[in-house]
């Protein structure tokens, strides 16, 4: 009998804590949300491995650091609305659900979805939304949000997207081309406009929709 709890806790005291993220909250929810829950059934033994997991199809689960890294910067409160894209099969919907007031999280493949509320409704988070549609438009009808994080890479960030932030919100993108090592930058709305600051480097594949746009030519 494999013992998970031992290993989230190992997680947390050896990738997490040493990446200098030590605010409660996010140390709470890491320890407290059962990973391997939330993980394809033949991958729950690796899921407390200091990597992604592979969803197929240019999806991921992001690793534990980066998560925990991207809401350390984020520092999301209890009272706030968080949009979470990509979610997959609910992870890291799960873990921001601890720390938020209510989040809604977008996931475009029907597969996923369906399976991430289930696994939603059996950790007990009950202030998460499943939205399904494409990842690229967010779920505008929920917001605007106060914060939004991406689980993937970005190497084009839609407009549409942050339209949906609200002035004084945040958000959090991981900027990367087709190749793996990116950087997570964490975008403040001022007056209507996004203002990046760098926060740490990382990788993971781009999300799909949010390739590159490469231009027509006739």
């Amino acid at each position: 009998m494999t013992d998970f709890a031992m290993r989230r806790t190992m997680m947390v005291d050896t990738q997490i804590r040493p990446s200098d993220v030590t605010k409660y909250p996010i140390i709470e929810a890491l320890l407290s949300v059962p990973r391997e829950m939330f993980v394809p059934t033949d991958k729950r033994e690796v899921a407390y491995m200091g990597e992604h997991i592979d969803l197929g199809g240019n999806r991921v689960i992001l690793d534990p650091r980066t998560l925990a890294k991207m809401l350390d910067a984020l520092d999301i409160q209890n009272d706030e609305l968080v949009l979470d894209i990509g979610v997959g099969l609910g992870y890291s919907a799960a873990v921001i659900a601890r720390m938020a007031e209510a989040v809604v999280a977008v996931e475009e493949e029907e597969s996923l979805a369906e399976t991430g509320q289930t696994n939603l409704v059996e950790a007990g988070a009950d202030n998460v939304v499943m939205h399904v549609g494409p990842l690229t438009e967010g779920a505008a009808q929920h917001g605007p949000y106060d914060v939004i994080i991406l689980e993937g890479a970005v190497a084009h960030l839609p407009e549409a997207l942050t339209d949906q932030l609200k002035d004084g919100g945040r958000m959090a993108v991981l900027f990367g081309g087709e190749s793996e090592q990116g950087q997570v930058r964490i975008g403040y709305k001022i007056d209507g406009r996004m203002n990046w600051r760098f926060a740490f480097d990382a990788g993971a594949p781009v999300l799909p929709g949010f390739e590159k746009h490469t231009a027509f030519v006739l």
